[in-house]
């Protein structure tokens, strides 16, 4: 089947499940092929540059946004860097695939704007911000001070589901996976 050139564009705050809904739709969708972002930060055990993410320098990265290569980007954290390179959506579609973007909430904005009709952006969000706080911390990943940060830029983030063309609400994973595999299946046959 082709899927004529389209993306499919997932954003929410940390912690939301978003990254779980893809892996579940990954097994479902074989027209899948994920979007590798580009990252300043350093890889974490077990990451591998070209399947996880590209890893840059900060150095680098910057020096590729001045040459115009990425499609979006964005410095998350001072220092860390991540965006998506305008290599990457050639590579998939030549590829015959889907691409499937997992993303901050500016990034999906962004890439929506970039792909107009072409891509359906999903926001991926928690029950309650209580819900989401929970999460975060059984994670046993991160400190206080993190958590703290994640919390407030969630706050921030949250606001902007209306800038998306579907909000599925993460209060139960397989309720979730279901209702987003429906609004995809009916997209890619559009």
């Amino acid at each position: 089947m082709q899927h004529q050139q389209k993306a499919i564009l997932f954003s929410a705050p940390s912690g939301c499940g978003k990254t779980t809904i893809i892996k579940r739709l990954l097994d479902y969708f074989d027209c899948f092929e994920f979007s590798i972002s580009a990252t300043s930060r350093k890889p974490r055990s077990g990451e591998e540059h070209g399947k996880d993410y590209y890893f840059m320098t900060h150095e680098e990265f910057l020096h590729r946004v001045d040459q115009h290569e990425f499609l979006e980007w964005e410095e998350v954290y001072e220092g860390t860097c991540y965006g998506t390179l305008k290599s990457e959506p050639q590579r998939i579609w030549n590829n015959g695939k889907v691409i499937v973007f997992d993303v901050d909430v500016n990034g999906g904005k962004n890439l929506k704007r970039y792909f107009g009709d072409k891509a359906l952006s999903i926001f991926v969000m928690p029950p309650s911000v209580e819900v989401l706080e929970q999460r975060l911390r059984s994670r046993g990943t991160e400190s206080e001070e993190s958590i703290a940060k994640r919390l407030g830029r969630s706050a921030k983030e949250l606001k902007e589901s209306g800038n998306f063309d579907v909000t599925i609400v993460n209060d139960d994973l397989d309720t979730a996976v279901e209702e987003t595999r429906r609004i995809v299946d009916q997209f890619l046959k559009q």
